[in-house]
């Protein structure tokens, strides 16, 4: 039922101009519609409704959206181009980029949107 359907990802935000230019201009996503409520922007996977919450928002300590992408030092390359400052944590390993690699071979970088929202990129391992 839900599986051919396309998945729409909610983003808090208390400034959509902020917001949309963000995701519009530094992250490249095309907006799709916007009003006072709310500014949609369309990705491969779905639609992303980054919503007005007001003064409401508390960021969030973890990841709520992420990409997964083939190259992820080509990508942090181009996000830190475009001012995308990626985090470090203290006790991760991390290399020159902020990717940390996971166990099983993974590899992620995490970076905040204008709102502090924790977003991230993955690049998941070649099969061999």
């Amino acid at each position: 039922m839900l599986a051919a359907a396309r998945v729409v990802a909610f983003v808090p935000s208390t400034d959509l101009g902020r917001s949309r230019s963000f995701y519009e201009s530094v992250l490249g996503l095309p907006v799709l519609s916007a009003d006072g409520f709310a500014v949609v922007v369309d990705g491969p996977g779905g639609h992303i409704r980054i919503t007005d919450v007001g003064s409401a928002l508390r960021p969030q300590q973890f990841t709520i959206l992420g990409w997964e992408v083939p190259d992820i030092a080509a990508e942090v390359d181009a996000l830190t181009a475009r001012g995308v400052h990626f985090l470090r944590y203290p006790g991760m390993p991390q290399d020159d980029h902020g990717v940390w690699t996971a166990p099983g071979g993974a590899q992620v970088a995490w970076f905040h949107d204008p709102d502090g929202n924790t977003l991230s990129l993955d690049q998941q391992p070649s099969e061999t």
